[in-house]
């Protein structure tokens, strides 16, 4: 049953995640991610199709750098722009002139108008000079000698729109609109704008003709796009490329229309727009994708050196000229799949040679239907594919669509169609890619409940271990390595006489459940629980080459931990807990060990053994914590004290025992003082210098008193009556566990 709830959960959340993205799709719901994957497919597409090599149909002249330096700053004098464009088509014999640049102000730098003031007042009644004044008026009158420049030649000024929210302002003459307002009915591409920046007047009713240059964004900020049609007041306009492209065909009128096209027997009206015989498709929004071409395709030319000479008459005759600045400067750099310092010029320059070899794309009118429709049916199909045969079967089927998908994709570019496909291949991955975590997490959560079961009989983390690399782990028997650690609550008989069985049981749950989560938090093992006592150690069977660093900090946060245990044991009435804690660092046997009717994993052996001495002599020194030599040796972190050198039940070889005081980087002056003080003290005891430690023993209990000064003074008041033998070596002998 639960397994058929789950399939019904997968195959849910499958359809949801195609309905999403159907929903994206259809343009119900525009997700940003898919739409920069959408971006991302087309670059890269863009990209590996782009053509290359030189194309000197279009030439840009650049007002860059170097002719700013050489004429000045922009915007140059309007005799100086008279002299570039009689240059361009007298010497040069272009075909066509562009300008993406925008001419809105008067030049008043020949200082005409003051001479005309002069000549109205303080000269009014001055003959001769008036008589120089009307004939020098013509050539002083640089605007109007622009304007003569422009006319009846195949020239297309530029202006721009300014787009709905960016302010309404109006400056200039717009020309004429290119096509009446039902050039495209029933459709209307485009939002109007809301104002617009033109030329002076004189120079558009001089000019031919002219059209917007306007970037249209996406939302990335990367130029793909181009508009070529712009609905404003009373008719559409063009862009700067077309008006360009047709002052080069004679100044032929534009023509548009709507076409229909079929898709899958559905009829669909797309707008086009036909330009000296050449018709080019439109999106609804009267949209076009820039032809971008690889490298550096056009070749440019500085104002500067034309307007010299400097540049070879065969370089520039018969060619479509484009007038507009790389200079950083004048700010006309923008961001396309090529660069991110793209010259706006150049754009314009790739529409042209486009249009005229027939490459421009636009996204067709039935695009949102094909992604909805290649969203749906390979969705639907994955789907079963992956419920009814797994993922092997659907790594296969969602490569075939994939490819699919991208055949598509291939097949609409080559007619000169956008249609956009990541959607479609992002529903197919994505599919697979959910559906083959969800068998991966159902089948870690059927490890996980075979953890629980296992962790029955065996420490949960070596279950765990287990299950996700069996091979690495064995439960065999095996010699290493190891820390042991044991504690016990002291005085557990008398405390237990305290509580009736419930509380008891109760208490015991609280501090085993605090002290376990302190051994697991430091990756240790529980061995097993002895009434009281826990017993843990490190390094088995996850691997932890500081196994004794993590014992130690294990048994300080334990001790560390009682307060707040205790102040909840008095707040119910229950006795104060305090334990001890042995540690020991060597040579273990582990595995899993018992019977036939009931098997452990645990770890045997003499350094076990000794671990469970330690803890119990905790008491006898009145401390929390005893670590051996081995263990000291093993841990570099923390800071240790000298205690006493033992003889423990059971053992000949003395052993020295240590207090772990805390992280060396983290110890309080008074420990840190404290602590070399004490082992000077142990160092005169053991030399049988009973003054000097016991002055030392003094002073320190002075200061701050604890059980392990008293005992060392009970023992040297001891030995001041009976002194030890003359072969006395120190060592505290034990007698009992």
């Amino acid at each position: 049953m639960r397994r058929v709830t789950s399939k019904w959960a997968q195959a849910a959340l499958s359809i949801w995640f195609v309905l999403l993205l159907a929903a994206h799709a259809g343009g119900f719901l525009p997700l940003a991610p898919i739409q920069r994957a959408e971006a991302w497919l087309y670059d890269a597409w863009l990209k590996h199709t782009a053509p290359a090599g030189l194309d000197d149909r279009v030439a840009i002249l650049d007002i860059d750098e170097a002719s700013l330096k050489t004429l000045g700053r922009w915007p140059w004098r309007r005799d100086t722009m008279t002299a570039l464009v009689d240059q361009l088509f007298d010497h040069y014999g272009v075909a066509a002139l562009g300008f993406d640049v925008v001419f809105a102000e008067p030049d008043t730098s020949s200082g005409l108008d003051t001479l005309h003031t002069l000549s109205r007042r303080d000269l009014a009644g001055n003959r001769e000079f008036q008589a120089a004044l009307e004939k020098l008026a013509p050539e002083l009158d640089y605007d109007a000698r622009f304007a003569r420049a422009l006319a009846e030649r195949p020239v297309s000024l530029g202006y721009y729109f300014i787009p709905e929210g960016y302010g309404d302002a109006r400056t200039g003459m717009l020309p004429l609109p290119s096509l009446p307002p039902a050039a495209f009915d029933p459709l209307a591409p485009g939002v109007p704008p809301a104002g617009y920046g033109a030329n002076l007047a004189a120079f558009q009713r001089a000019a031919p003709l002219a059209g917007f240059f306007n970037m249209r964004a996406d939302d990335d900020g990367t130029a793909r796009r181009m508009g070529l049609v712009q609905p404003f007041g009373g008719g559409y306009y063009v862009s700067l490329s077309v008006a360009t492209l047709q002052a080069a065909f004679g100044g032929e009128p534009v023509l548009a229309g709507v076409a229909s096209q079929s898709f899958l027997g559905w009829q669909y009206r797309a707008p086009w727009l036909e330009v000296g015989g050449i018709r080019l498709p439109l999106s609804q929004e009267g949209e076009v994708y820039v032809p971008y071409r690889a490298g550096a395709p056009f070749p440019y030319f500085s104002a500067a050196d034309v307007l010299a000479g400097k540049v070879a008459p065969a370089q520039l005759e018969g060619r479509i000229v484009l007038l507009g600045s790389t200079a950083p400067g004048l700010a006309d750099l923008r961001v396309t799949p090529f660069s991110n310092a793209f010259p706006g010029v150049e754009i314009h320059a790739h529409l042209i040679t486009g249009m005229l070899d027939g490459t421009v794309r636009a996204t067709p009118p039935w695009a949102d239907d094909a992604r909805l429709i290649a969203v749906l049916v390979p969705g639907a199909l994955l789907i079963l594919v992956l419920l009814r045969f797994g993922p092997a079967l659907g790594l296969v089927a969602t490569l075939a669509l994939l490819a699919l998908l991208l055949a598509a994709y291939a097949a609409a570019w080559a007619r000169h169609l956008v249609v956009p496909m990541a959607a479609p291949m992002l529903a197919v991955f994505g599919l697979y890619a959910f559906n083959t975590a969800w068998g991966f997490f159902a089948a870690t959560r059927s490890k996980r409940q075979i953890t629980r079961l296992f962790g029955q009989y065996v420490p949960p983390e070596l279950a765990a271990e287990m299950s996700r690399d069996p091979a690495h782990y064995t439960m065999e028997g095996q010699s290493r390595e190891m820390t042991v650690l044991f504690s016990d609550i002291r005085g557990f008989t008398h405390f237990s006489e305290k509580l009736p069985p419930t509380e008891l049981a109760e208490v015991l749950n609280a501090y085993l459940s605090t002290m376990t989560r302190i051994v697991q938090q430091h990756q240790g093992t529980i061995d097993k629980y002895i009434g009281d006592a826990i017993m843990a150690f490190w390094n088995a069977p996850v691997d932890l080459a500081d196994h004794a660093t993590r014992a130690v900090q294990t048994a300080l946060e334990m001790q560390a931990a009682l307060p707040q245990l205790n102040a909840e044991f008095a707040a119910r009435g229950w006795p104060e807990v305090k334990i001890g804690i042995g540690i020991n660092t060597g040579r273990m046997s582990v595995g899993n060990m018992g019977s036939e009717f009931r098997m452990s994993y645990t770890v045997m052996g003499d350094a076990v053994n000794l671990g469970s001495r330690l803890e119990g002599i905790t008491k006898q020194y009145g401390v929390g914590i005893l670590v051996t030599q081995a263990t000291v040796d093993a841990d570099p972190v923390h800071a240790f004290m000298k205690i006493d050198d033992v003889r423990v039940k059971g053992k000949e070889m003395p052993v020295a025992i240590y207090e772990p005081l805390g992280a060396k980087d983290a110890l309080d002056t008074a420990t840190r003082e404290a602590a070399p003080e004490f082992e000077a003290a142990y160092a005169a005891y053991q030399r049988q210098d009973w003054d000097a430690a016991e002055a030392k023993l003094a002073a320190l209990n002075a200061r701050a008193p604890r059980p392990l000064y008293d005992i060392y003074l009970e023992r040297i008041a001891h030995f001041r009556e009976v002194p030890p033998p003359a072969d006395w070596d120190g060592v505290f002998v034990f007698t009992t566990k």
